[in-house]
């Protein structure tokens, strides 16, 4: 038996070794992002965390451009995608919640899989909100921090309603934070889509 053979299986051994790690380390980033996002890109899980800085879809605003953008259009669609629990056909509110004043609040249609109830319910709403002006604002927001703003702003583009679109990603938070006044929030009801 001459030295290379013994040093062979060791060879090999080392060099799966050292690709094994590599490959493994790359598994859970994939996973990660697997669980994270839809096959279509909208995020699905962990909605309350950092979010990119814009959507190429739609111009991004901070709070003094939302509030330019009042002042210029004051028919300004303001959508406000919280989620709230929805359990046999009534929505569960068990804690107050606040918007921008005049908003609508449509719940859970941020979501990144929407039941087929929740896309006619969303898509209801934004035909009825530019019925009369294809050209009408549409800003949505959640909070700081959140997905559902981006997906359904995201949502909105991909089905056509790319023109005059918003995305407010500092949401109900920085509103706050920048002392502008703020209004408890009411659900448009789902059953009044139907």
């Amino acid at each position: 038996m001459n030295i290379k053979s013994l040093f062979l299986p060791c060879l090999i051994g080392l060099s799966v070794a050292t690709t094994l790690p590599t490959a493994a380390a790359q598994s859970p980033t994939t996973a990660s992002e697997s669980t994270l996002f839809s096959p279509d890109g909208y995020r699905i899980a962990q909605y309350r965390s950092p979010t990119p800085a814009d959507i190429a879809q739609a111009r991004t605003l901070d709070t003094a451009a939302l509030q330019a953008l009042l002042l210029q259009r004051p028919d300004t669609a303001l959508l406000n995608v919280q989620a709230l629990d929805w359990r046999n056909g009534v929505f569960i509110n068990l804690k107050e919640r606040l918007q921008i004043p005049g908003s609508y609040w449509l719940p859970n249609v941020g979501k990144g899989v929407l039941e087929q109830p929740w896309e006619n319910y969303f898509r209801i709403q934004l035909d009825t909100l530019r019925r009369d002006d294809a050209t009408r604002p549409i800003v949505f927001y959640c909070r700081a921090d959140c997905w559902m703003s981006w997906n359904a702003t995201r949502r909105a583009a991909q089905w056509g309603y790319n023109q005059a679109l918003y995305w407010y990603p500092e949401g109900t938070d920085g509103w706050q934070d920048a002392l502008l006044p703020v209004e408890r929030a009411i659900p448009v009801p789902l059953a009044e889509t139907n």
